[in-house]
């Protein structure tokens, strides 16, 4: 397994993968461990979690070079993550006893009932390397103070990541068992779903891979939360504030230079402001500069991995050689390098892979609309459901369309991001289930009834 520099192309590190036997050795550990820390105090988890968060931020310098140098991500914004990964270990420290705590409900007859949220057991967590240390945390912070214990198959190329996660639970004194990393590679995913001591699983990935785990839990009846792919509107109607809305659309589709589920990627523009709109979000784009990620003036740097790049060209070069207008013309990548420049594309058909597959990258798609009508009718035209964004002076008006917009969140005059006060999930193809916040922590207990006759 290695991990390697993607601007580079340098190998940093070479991993031998986990053996059969070590990965049943982390399993019956984890399961082991669990049956003593799911009577662990509130306070003794809590007080570990911020010693958790106390090292993310002393030492978040060193975690984020190992995010910058593994997938490209610019080291500001890898500090950054960091920064967010602390916040939900504290958040959930906090929280945790007040979400977990026993529900009384009302009965007739004067008779009595509660409900109790239970820890499961041993979770597996299946995660993506664009945020390497962000999707594990937002995972490990609920599921750690609920009493379970997880393990975590991360992507492959950010094996250093995954070792250092697990090394911040062990420094803050979690017990052995706790929380473990696994370097192997997803044909063993299916065995460990399937052991006994294994309970649930979570995914944050593409939706082929999201299929796959729930058709693997699904035949041991296990629960499975997934976090898939988007393809995220940001709607601009004409009585929004244009110069606003385009400065912001295009922070929101260059972070993490567009590797993002919850990055806008679908411009939908009104008529009346469109070129308005168009003329300042491309000189915004334009003016953003490429560098190393630990260039200080830079603001981008490359892709995760070459054959993501040029996977990504090759969907919007067809996607123009079908008829899309080129707005801002990124070039082809090239052969074996993950640099990539920022494309924007109209005139966009269904026909083209422009139109329905998700873009993980910075490519924008923008289409030009007459009325409100034809803007949800277009956001909604996707196979995918994971955030939006609606921009308007009208309140009112945002709050009516909110309710017709088919995602899991709609930002109302900003850009769409995760926070661990706030649910985060999708419907149609990208996924079920909630992570963050109270629904977070309850999706992987038992939540039993307990009556008083």
């Amino acid at each position: 397994m290695k991990s390697i520099n993607p601007y580079t192309g340098e190998t940093l590190k070479l991993y031998n993968p986990h053996s059969e036997l070590q990965i049943n050795e982390a399993i019956t550990r984890a399961h082991d461990t669990y049956l003593e820390w799911r009577k662990t105090p509130f306070s003794e988890k809590s007080s570990l979690m911020n010693k958790a968060a106390d090292i993310l931020e002393s030492k978040k310098d060193h975690y984020a070079k190992l995010i910058s140098l593994e997938m490209g991500k610019m080291m500001k914004e890898a500090v950054a993550e960091i920064e967010k990964c602390a916040w939900v270990c504290r958040y959930y420290a906090e929280k945790a006893e007040g979400f977990l705590a026993d529900t009384p409900l009302e009965l007739p007859d004067d008779k009595k009932a509660k409900l109790k949220y239970n820890p499961l057991g041993v979770i597996l967590a299946v995660m993506p390397w664009n945020f390497p240390f962000w999707q594990v945390f937002r995972f490990a912070a609920p599921n750690l103070m609920a009493g379970n214990t997880g393990l975590l198959k991360h992507a492959s190329n950010v094996p250093q990541c995954a070792l250092a996660i697990e090394e911040i639970f062990q420094e803050a004194g979690f017990p052995e068992g706790c929380f473990q990393s696994l370097l192997i590679s997803s044909d063993k995913v299916k065995s460990i779903l399937h052991h006994p001591h294994v309970k649930a699983a979570t995914l944050t990935g593409s939706e082929k891979a999201g299929e796959i785990i729930a058709s693997q839990a699904g035949e041991v009846l296990k629960k499975t939360v997934l976090e898939l792919g988007g393809s995220d509107p940001f709607i601009v109607l004409a009585d929004a504030d244009v110069e606003k809305a385009a400065k912001t659309a295009a922070k929101a589709r260059m972070i993490n230079f567009g590797q993002s589920c919850i990055a806008a990627k679908r411009f939908i523009v009104h008529g009346d402001i469109y070129d308005s709109f168009v003329e300042i979000f491309k000189k915004e784009i334009e003016n953003l500069k490429q560098g190393d990620q630990f260039d200080e003036e830079a603001d981008f740097c490359c892709m995760a991995r070459p054959d993501l790049a040029a996977e990504l060209y090759e969907q919007v070069n067809k996607s123009i050689e079908m008829g899309a207008k080129v707005i801002l013309d990124g070039g082809r990548p090239e052969e074996g390098s993950a640099i990539f420049s920022p494309y924007i594309i109209s005139e966009i058909t269904p026909e083209m892979p422009a139109y329905s597959e998700e873009m993980f990258g910075p490519v924008a798609t923008i289409f030009k609309v007459s009325s409100e009508e034809e803007a949800i009718k277009i956001a909604n035209d996707s196979p995918y459901g994971l955030g939006s964004s609606l921009w308007t002076s009208d309140m009112d008006k945002a709050d009516t369309l909110a309710a017709q917009i088919e995602s899991g969140a709609v930002f109302v005059n900003g850009l769409v991001a995760s926070s661990p006060y706030l649910p985060f999930g999708g419907i149609k193809r990208s996924g079920y289930g909630r992570e963050l916040a109270e629904l977070g922590i309850k999706e992987f207990v038992n939540i039993k009834t307990v009556t008083f006759a």
